[in-house]
């Protein structure tokens, strides 16, 4: 019993090692086996990816042989159609050959015919071409005048009637006093003084030379400076209202009608300033335009002159919308250069535009002032107005007074100019030198010839002649046919 009892927990132990042995054997069977199956599946995969593969490229290696075969067939058409190509060229170069020999032919027959060389032939037809080219030119250029000229002169019309329209201007010109009426006739001895110490005194102080003659009651002042002269006949007038004339009272006088000259000035200067709507102006622009109220040009005041022209270039301003007021500031200070003495040197335009610079005038109304009469070139709307506002106050009829010994050599002047030019018959100066009509030969100049004619005379008065507003030109080309009846 002991001995049984003994050996019974050594083949429990033994039986259960045998068990898990068995386990273990039997959990490696199983790794095998499924590793066996693993690979088994991994070799069909790999077979039937294999045979997926050769199948792909066999549909590649067909659809190759067949893209081959198109294109084989593709370059054996091309073959053909180069081949036939070349054969169609071969027969267009003897067909050229053949047109190249026809042309010889037909020229050389053409050149006995014609008795012109192909130089000749080409040169004539060259001249034909040109001649119909500039006669297309100058018809096309004459149309497109005609319907600028037609637009423009129907617009400046509108603004320059509407602009004139509004302004009722004097249309007698001021002129400065040179003779001055005495009460009596017995105040010229005392003028005079003993042994002409008063009239030399009147002189050396005034500047102005007093003209004492056998017309009765009546002296003159002569000087070329009309504010010197203001100021002397002032002096004269307050010496004869005293009664007292010496040496000592014509100093007093004097000093006391400067100072009144210059208040007028000023007063001119400033009443110039609101009627034309104008402030901000520096006061030595405002006294030197105020003595522009003693000049004149051609017989016109010239202060008069600057208020018109500020009105008119104003209003044409406000016409085409530009700033109106930098217009009617360079439209009024541009003749301002007038008041300037002769110690200066340099026209009136350059004058005036130097002085209104150093008195804070902008560059616009600078530029303006120097170009007003096309000594430079305007460059701006302002400037171009402030030509047309001169033009059209300096211009209009009866404004302006000219020598007849001048008016003369103009008339004569536009018709010699007129006269110069191949076919011209006769030549009419008219309307007191604005119009010039041009009589021309019918047989000798044509319609596009009278169209240069006119052109080149109008060019040349422009370059050549000084004149107010503007000068027409007119060419007549008139044709005549006579017969007579038997």
């Amino acid at each position: 019993m002991k001995l049984a009892t003994g050996v019974g927990p050594t083949a429990a132990v033994l039986s259960v090692s045998l068990l898990c042995l068995l386990l273990l054997v039997l959990v490696a069977v199983l790794m095998v086996s499924q590793s066996r199956a693993a690979r088994r599946r991994s070799a069909e995969e790999a077979v039937r990816a294999h045979e997926l593969a050769e199948g792909h490229a066999a549909q590649l290696r067909a659809e190759l042989d067949r893209r081959e075969e198109r294109l084989s067939e593709e370059l054996r058409h091309l073959h053909a159609q180069e081949a036939g190509l070349a054969l169609r060229s071969a027969e267009l170069d003897k067909r050229q050959s053949e047109v190249r020999a026809l042309e010889a032919q037909s020229q050389g027959a053409l050149e006995r015919a014609a008795g012109l060389t192909v130089d000749q032939a080409r040169a004539e037809l060259v001249q034909t071409v040109e001649a119909e080219a500039r006669r297309e030119a100058v018809l096309a250029v004459r149309e497109i005048e005609r319907r600028a000229k037609a637009e423009g002169d129907q617009r400046a019309r509108e603004i320059i009637a509407a602009s004139i329209q509004r302004l009722a201007g004097e249309q007698t010109a001021e002129t400065v006093v040179t003779a001055f009426r005495l009460p009596s006739e017995d105040l010229k001895g005392r003028i005079i003084g003993r042994e002409g110490r008063n009239i030399r005194a009147f002189e050396a102080v005034t500047g102005v030379n007093l003209v004492v003659d056998d017309t009765p009651g009546l002296v003159q002042l002569s000087c070329f400076d009309p504010v010197r002269r203001e100021t002397a006949r002032l002096t004269l007038e307050a010496l004869v209202a005293d009664g007292r004339i010496h040496p000592v009272r014509i100093e007093e006088f004097h000093q006391r009608s400067r100072t009144e000259v210059e208040r007028l000035c000023l007063r001119a200067g400033e009443d110039a300033l609101v009627v034309t709507g104008i402030d901000d102006m520096h006061p030595e622009l405002v006294r030197t335009l105020g003595t522009l109220r003693y000049r004149t040009s051609y017989g016109q005041n010239v202060l008069g002159h600057l208020v018109e022209s500020a009105h008119i270039a104003g209003m044409m301003a406000a016409e085409l919308g530009v700033d109106a007021g930098v217009v009617k500031r360079a439209a009024l200070l541009h003749d301002i250069g007038k008041a300037m003495s002769h110690e200066i040197a340099g026209s009136h335009a350059a004058i005036g535009a130097e002085f209104a610079r150093r008195h804070g005038e902008s560059a616009e109304v600078v530029h303006a002032i120097e170009a007003h009469h096309g000594e430079i070139d305007p460059r701006t709307v302002e400037a171009v107005l402030t030509q047309a506002a001169d033009a059209c106050s300096g211009g209009r009829p009866g404004v302006r007074r000219e020598s007849l010994e001048a008016y003369v050599r103009r008339l004569e002047r536009l018709e010699e100019i007129a006269a110069a030019h191949d076919g011209v018959a006769k030549v009419f100066a008219m309307r007191a030198g604005r119009e010039v009509r041009v009589m021309v030969q019918p047989e000798v100049v044509d319609d596009l010839g009278a169209q240069l004619i006119a052109r080149e005379v109008a060019k040349q008065v422009a370059d050549e002649l000084t004149f107010p507003g503007q000068i027409r030109i007119t060419v007549v080309r008139e044709s005549r046919v006579t017969e007579f009846a038997r």
